[in-house]
């Protein structure tokens, strides 16, 4: 089942998506909604359609899930439309028995405020982390990051500076916002407008999006994927932050995937579901 939130973060309500494992029956998944319902500055304000698991379950056969559930939080990539939250990873996220949580960002699906594509918008994330913390139903000691993309910018904020986070996982994710300008011509235009001009005349805002700048910070295991032909997010993004957690004495462990780009074909997506979640798993 996911769930449509509100959520108000710094004054700003903001749009995201609750999921959570279809192996639990629609009473048990409502009563949990209406527990999200109650915590102050969150509303759940609808449901989604599942395409995965069409069949309800039983009353009484939740199956082998657990009182307390491990959390996702699930950092899209992209801005506005380009990488917007994809419910169906939320819907596999979950099936592996996992509360899943996808903020839009400020400024997206209309929330309100303005996306600054890594900026004041990591508070979205943390914000988020803050409130799903006090949900009894979810285990504050497995409460995990999954940075997509540009989410690798909002999950390394979010995991330097808030408490909760148990392990991060930083997927196809840029490590320096200023390397991206250089090799992405298609997104100058965007990032000039967003950040307010380039790194040569603001070297600041770019270092200050740049998960590489905050990997000091960083106190929890760290995971990386990337598939070695991404022309998206070109792979040294991943071995300079690998390289960078090993300088400061972290032991990142790395899924690296030769000759896939940016998004896996189905059968290498699932498989690589299965690898993190096994990884996400260990304790």
């Amino acid at each position: 089942m996911i769930y449509h939130i509100d959520y108000v973060s710094e004054g700003l309500h903001v749009k995201g998506y609750l999921g959570l494992p279809p192996q639990l029956s629609l009473n048990r998944s409502q009563e949990m909604s209406e527990t999200v319902d109650a915590i102050p500055g969150v509303t759940v304000t609808g449901t989604l359609a599942c395409s995965l698991y069409k069949d309800p379950v039983p009353e009484g056969a939740s199956g082998s899930i657990e009182p307390k559930l491990p959390l996702v939080l699930y950092c899209r990539g992209g801005i506005g439309r380009i990488g917007a939250v994809r419910l169906k990873w939320v819907e596999e996220f979950a099936a592996q028995g996992y509360t899943v949580f996808a903020p839009a960002y400020r400024g997206n699906e209309g929330s309100e405020g303005r996306d600054e594509f890594g900026g004041a918008d990591t508070m979205d994330v943390i914000t988020a982390l803050e409130w799903l913390s006090r949900i009894p139903w979810i285990d504050n000691s497995r409460m995990h990051l999954l940075g997509f993309s540009r989410g690798a910018i909002n999950a390394a904020v979010a995991a330097a500076r808030s408490s909760h986070v148990s392990k991060m996982i930083l997927w196809s994710g840029v490590s320096d916002l200023a390397q991206t300008y250089e090799e992405r011509i298609d997104l100058r235009r965007m990032m000039k407008r967003v950040i307010g001009g380039t790194p040569t005349k603001f070297p600041e805002r770019y270092l200050l999006r740049s998960p590489i700048h905050y990997a000091d910070r960083i106190r929890c295991p760290v995971l990386i994927v990337h598939g070695t032909r991404d022309e998206q997010v070109l792979v040294e993004h991943s071995f300079r932050m690998l390289d960078k957690l090993q300088e400061l004495g972290h032991q990142p462990e790395a899924h690296l995937y030769e000759g896939l780009g940016h998004h896996f074909p189905p059968l290498q997506h699932a498989a690589a579901i299965n690898r993190m979640f096994d990884w996400l798993k260990r304790s």
